[in-house]
């Protein structure tokens, strides 16, 4: 009696708050025990005395199961009301703060790019990388170094063959240690061997010698893809002192390096370091020699330049060559020209 008395409890708010269901529950229960009885139970006219309270019973549970209905409808309505009339209709500016908020943390990124004024690369990949990146659909290359042996090798074919493909101008600069300038080239076959005196990813070492070839080929290959890209618009200048590192310009970014293949820096365009470097690229670019590029016209060169056709070019752009240089000097020169070898490869 006691568990009885226990469940009943239990049981009790439940049925206090589904009244209608429980009795709905409850006569389901009844009607099913009557419409197995048998008839005899409710004496003569049993039959007729079953069907009418299963019938009774069955109209009563449909009428508390509408109402139970109705009242779940009711109860649902200022909860639909509330999603309608309150978060659905926020949905439309609660979207458009959102993307406030993103357009708000990419300028945030943007910021902070700026602020960064350069970012240290600190492996060959990485450097690699990040020149790829500034090749990318650049229209645009400002070169100053010492005999641009990287330039020649990827940044210049790579480049031109871009802005062939897309059919579109590319202006390059490019400043490098004067080849006829024997004082200068010799103090930067120095300062290379000074730091390394085993032979890099072309597999010489750096003598005076290197420098001026080296330097020669940046010449003869300006010349040579200016002939062979009317789009390009190239300018070498010749500079009679040596910097100890190299730039890199694109339209997208900055690219400092040094002689350690695992170090360089990098700055975004746009940001303080970057325009500031482009003005200094562009006076130390004035105050080198020019070389007259505009007379590609005037000395042909063949897709295999001719040890004839190297000599009568530098004789006549002012650049002779050293007159100690024989045939195989100058094969020598047209190789670094157009078949450079990347310095830097492993």
């Amino acid at each position: 009696m006691a568990k009885f008395m226990a469940a009943l409890k239990r049981t009790a708010p439940w049925a206090a708050r589904n009244a209608d269901g429980a009795i709905a529950l409850g006569l389901a229960i009844v009607v099913g025990v009557l419409g197995i009885m048998p008839d005899e139970i409710f004496g003569e006219e049993g039959d007729v005395i079953q069907r009418q309270l299963v019938t009774a019973a069955t109209l009563v549970i449909l009428a508390l199961v509408a109402t139970a209905l109705l009242r779940d409808r009711a109860r649902q309505a200022p909860v639909e009301k509330t999603i309608t009339s309150g978060a659905l209709a926020e949905l439309p500016v609660r979207l458009a703060r959102l993307e406030e908020i993103e357009v708000l943390a990419h300028s945030t990124r943007r910021a902070l790019d700026a602020l960064q004024l350069v970012r240290v690369l600190g492996s060959k990949q990485e450097i690699a990388q990040s020149h790829a990146e500034a090749r990318r659909d650049t229209t645009r290359w400002s070169f100053k170094g010492g005999t641009g042996t990287y330039l020649r090798a990827i940044t210049l074919p790579e480049c031109v063959a871009a802005a062939r493909r897309d059919k579109r101008h590319l202006t390059v600069r490019v400043e490098i240690i004067d080849p006829t300038n024997l004082e200068v080239c010799e103090t930067y076959a120095h300062y290379r061997r000074s730091l390394s005196d085993v032979p890099d990813g072309t597999g010489e070492t750096w003598t005076t010698d290197r420098v001026m070839k080296e330097s020669y080929a940046t010449v003869l290959a300006a010349f040579w893809h200016r002939q062979r890209y009317r789009l390009l618009d190239i300018e070498v200048g010749l500079s009679s002192t040596m910097t100890t590192f190299r730039w890199d310009l694109s339209t997208t970014r900055l690219i400092m390096t040094v002689e350690d293949p695992n170090m360089a820096m990098t700055a975004l365009a746009d940001t303080f370091y970057y325009e500031n470097c482009d003005t200094e690229l562009r006076l130390s670019f004035e105050q080198a020699r020019r070389v007259p590029l505009e007379m590609y016209k005037k000395v042909p060169l063949g897709d295999e330049p001719t040890i004839e056709e190297v000599q009568e070019l530098f004789e006549r752009i002012g650049v002779p060559l050293p007159r100690t240089y024989n045939g195989r000097d100058v094969v020598d020169i047209a190789r670094k020209a157009l078949r450079a070898v990347n310095p830097y490869q492993s």
